[in-house]
């Protein structure tokens, strides 16, 4: 499996086919939230296993942290290590534009997943995106 940030017209729409299978189809985020604002000024990640996306994410700058958003896997490939692949590949490309500090909001049922990537907990108490259960959590690189 590969990640590769998407640099075209193509790899964007595999960026999305992921997340609204995932966030749409299954977990019924309505597709105008799901696909925002901020798309554009966002780097998206996509994992392709063989010429197939699988899984997706995005990252941008926010008070000097790199934001990690939209973190997502096709059904068929979870437990193959997909989501790793995604979290290194976003913190690569944020690094290479001198962040070392990463936040994001994970679903309440995927911070034990945040967790082992080295994630910890930031906000004090559960809150709602898209009607799902989150927590901010929050990752500083020491080099």
């Amino acid at each position: 499996m590969e990640a590769v940030i998407a640099k075209n017209e193509e790899q964007m729409k595999d960026a999305f086919y992921v997340r609204k299978e995932v966030f749409v189809k299954e977990q019924n985020v309505p597709v105008e939230e799901e696909i925002d604002e901020l798309e554009n000024e966002s780097e998206h990640i996509v994992v392709y296993d063989g010429d197939q996306p699988v899984g997706a994410g995005r990252w941008r700058l926010k008070e000097g942290l790199g934001k990690l958003e939209r973190i997502c896997v096709l059904k068929s490939h979870r437990s193959a290590g997909v989501g790793v692949i995604i979290i290194q590949a976003l913190e690569k490309a944020a690094e290479a534009r001198g962040v070392s500090g990463f936040i994001l909001n994970a679903q309440t049922q995927a911070v034990p997943f945040y967790e082992k990537q080295g994630y910890k907990v930031s906000s004090k108490e559960e809150f709602l995106d898209a009607g799902i259960p989150h927590l901010q959590m929050i990752k500083y690189r020491s080099f």
